[in-house]
């Protein structure tokens, strides 16, 4: 293939065939949308279904969670139970990786989000994914952190736990076996 961001005809119908299902298996995250015209907009964006396959390998599980009509755009989020197993064990950002001195993690989740197309969920889209079912209660997601946080170290990340979704801070630099991140793709 000339182009890394383009998946074979083979890898195309396969991944197409998981979306399809996962949508048509999980109507409630999408009620009045209808897959052909989200696997129309597909046809048309084939960069964006090399990021969905992006998220597809990394076990995220990517569904269909909204459709923004002003800008006639389809919204698809990590849908895995837990923090997407491919994507965990990572530190927050390239910087807080290069802080470590030793026992430095693989990798870190803007700059995986980024290789993917993708984007890291923010806080509020965290909680708007909640409301759909109930994600990560027993892993952990990283989360866009403002600035202002992020320049004293830190940085957010999110779970369900107790009947609620919680919002806390970490060290960016610090990084967990259960704590991933969950992308968000508009196509």
């Amino acid at each position: 293939m000339s182009n890394k961001r383009e998946l074979s005809l083979e890898q195309r119908e396969e991944l197409l065939q998981a979306l399809k299902a996962r949508f048509e298996k999980n109507m409630h995250r999408h009620e009045g949308i209808e897959w052909t015209d989200v696997q129309a907009k597909l046809d048309t964006n084939p960069e964006k279904l090399w990021s969905l396959n992006e998220m597809e390998k990394t076990a995220g599980e990517p569904d269909v969670v909204g459709h923004d009509k002003k800008k006639d755009e389809y919204i698809f989020y990590d849908c895995s139970t837990e923090s997407p197993k491919g994507r965990r064990s990572i530190c927050y950002d390239r910087e807080a990786l290069e802080s470590r001195k030793k026992h430095k993690p693989e990798n870190n989740a803007i700059d995986m989000a980024v290789d993917m197309g993708v984007e890291l969920l923010t806080e509020e889209e965290y909680r708007d994914l909640q409301k759909l079912e109930n994600f990560d209660k027993k892993t952990s997601s990283w989360v866009q952190t403002p600035s202002d946080i992020r320049e004293l170290g830190g940085a957010l990340f999110c779970d369900y736990r107790f009947g609620h979704v919680f919002t806390y801070h970490n060290g960016a630099e610090s990084y967990y076996g259960a704590r991933g991140f969950r992308g968000s793709l508009r196509v």
